[in-house]
């Protein structure tokens, strides 16, 4: 196991300066428990010195070229990479992943870093040049640019707390923006020590980057709502993502929103293969992701031999000790989270679910007291009836929920009866069908014989419906933080 990390402070980063205030936030170590670090919370001063100062930076960034940003973000990653370590046991301790998978998060945020300038450099150079072609217009000529948007607030989310984060910051400052970053506030951490990296690259003027951790509820409105933020970017829940929507004006909205994923299985499919990518798809950071594997919904001739083999591959995960290589996950983010997904569980069984493995909070041994309640045995549901919530709400935690339908035309409607249109799986070994059920499900990517993933981000992901806005990915992104403007010869 690692050795206890020392209590940490952080300060934000404001206008090219670090900066304490008298508010924090306490972080909690979700590895040994009690409280590993805290980090100053920006109030609404620095916040508004923070906009001033993104907003004041626009034209020197606008002027900057794509080979300096290309530049900034490679610097950026070699940062992250030489911080390996420190990031990784932020990560575990912060957000409750095992260390396997934390080393994982931070070997991504940077690989963003660098594609982000690979990308930056495609998009820049690849601008249009256009001739009139209607009447009155002959003998026009235009050239078609890119340019800066302006001010990105990039809004945050804890179950990724590096890799989301780079996904946002990066395609950002290699568009020229000046960037916001608020960071959720169960994880600030690992997001501190990537403002301290980018604060330490050569280049990156004063004003370009800002820090500023604090309480949604006192800086949230604030920031959203100015008029000097040109986009939004935020990775969270659905009823967040609306809210920050009302609040905020004509800026262009960039959002990832939550996810209720649906693994529609047919009879034909390999069904070893369908266990082990559902229960990966359902278990991987105990649930806690937007694209985790909500609901299977099995054809009725193979429900119950699925279950089975579900069951059995659920053998091999357990929390345990998340410095320990081999656990396989650890606590929820909180409290409050487990209760909700106690609750989901309940409803499904009370309405005539089958429990058939799991269903309550149970923390393994060694496990500090204060950290019990926040685990939740691998659970499995079976039978679940199509009016359960769990069917279309959004759950993030670590349950398989397997129901069943008769027909294509049923498993469309179940598919699609949730407002959570994020990701969607289907697995078949007829061809026809899988690209006539992918075009036919309510979501922004299916997966074709394998679990919802988002990878690096080289290929454009995001909801509909309740589940957000636009797409992101290192080319979607940059270009929605760009913007095209036409000079006229």
């Amino acid at each position: 196991m690692a050795t206890r990390a020392a209590h940490r402070r952080e300060r934000i980063y404001v206008d090219g300066e670090w900066l304490e205030t008298d508010d924090t936030l306490s972080v909690s170590d979700l590895a040994d428990g009690g409280t590993f670090a805290q980090v100053t919370a920006a109030g609404p001063a620095e916040v508004r010195t923070a906009l001033e100062s993104a907003h004041e930076i626009k034209p020197e960034l606008r002027q900057t070229t794509v080979v300096e940003r290309a530049e900034w973000c490679e610097q950026i990653a070699v940062g992250l990479r030489e911080r390996e370590e420190d990031l990784a046991e932020v990560i575990v301790r912060e957000a409750g992943k095992p260390i396997s998978s934390a080393r994982g998060e931070v070997e991504q945020a940077a690989k963003r870093f660098d594609r982000a300038a690979e990308e930056a450099r495609n998009i820049v150079s690849k601008g249009e040049f256009r001739e009139g072609s209607t009447a009155g217009h002959e003998g026009w000529q235009a050239i078609v640019k890119h340019e800066p948007i302006g001010a990105v607030l990039c809004i945050t989310p804890y179950n990724y707390p590096l890799a989301t984060t780079a996904l946002q910051v990066a395609p950002a400052l290699a568009a020229g923006n000046s960037v916001l970053l608020k960071p959720a506030s169960k994880t600030p951490i690992s997001a501190a020590i990537l403002a301290d990296v980018i604060a330490s690259v050569d280049g990156i003027p004063d004003g370009a980057f800002h820090f500023v951790p604090g309480n949604a509820s006192e800086i949230g409105d604030l920031m959203s709502g100015d008029d000097r933020i040109n986009a939004i970017a935020m990775t969270g829940s659905s009823g967040a993502g609306k809210h920050v929507a009302r609040e905020s004006g004509m800026v262009n909205l960039h959002m990832e929103l939550g996810g209720n994923a649906p693994a529609i299985v047919f009879d034909d499919a390999d069904l070893d293969d369908v266990a082990g990518n559902c229960v990966k798809g359902s278990l991987k950071y105990a649930g806690q992701r937007c694209s985790a594997v909500s609901r299977v919904l099995a054809h009725e001739s193979v429900h119950d031999d699925l279950v089975e083999r579900i069951d059995r591959t659920m053998d091999s995960w357990t929390a345990g000790n998340l410095f320990d290589e081999d656990t396989a996950f650890g606590p929820l983010i909180s409290d409050s989270q487990a209760e909700w997904v106690q609750e989901l569980v309940d409803d499904a069984v009370a309405k005539g679910a089958d429990l058939v493995r799991g269903g309550e909070r149970r923390a393994p041994e060694g496990v500090p007291d204060e950290l019990a309640d926040q685990f939740f045995e691998p659970t499995l549901l079976a039978n679940v009836p199509h009016d359960a919530r769990i069917v279309d709400e959004e759950q993030f935690g670590p349950v398989a929920a397997v129901t069943s339908f008769a027909d294509e035309d049923e498993a469309v409607d179940l598919a699609n009866g949730s407002d959570l249109a994020l990701d969607a799986a289907v697995f078949t070994a007829d061809y026809d069908r899988a690209m006539r059920l992918a075009n036919l499900v309510d979501a922004g990517a299916v997966r074709i014989n394998g679990a919802p993933s988002h990878g690096l981000g080289d290929i454009p992901f995001g909801g509909n419906k309740d589940s957000g806005i636009g797409r992101e990915g290192l080319d979607a992104s940059i270009h929605e933080m760009l913007r095209k403007k036409s000079i006229i010869l």
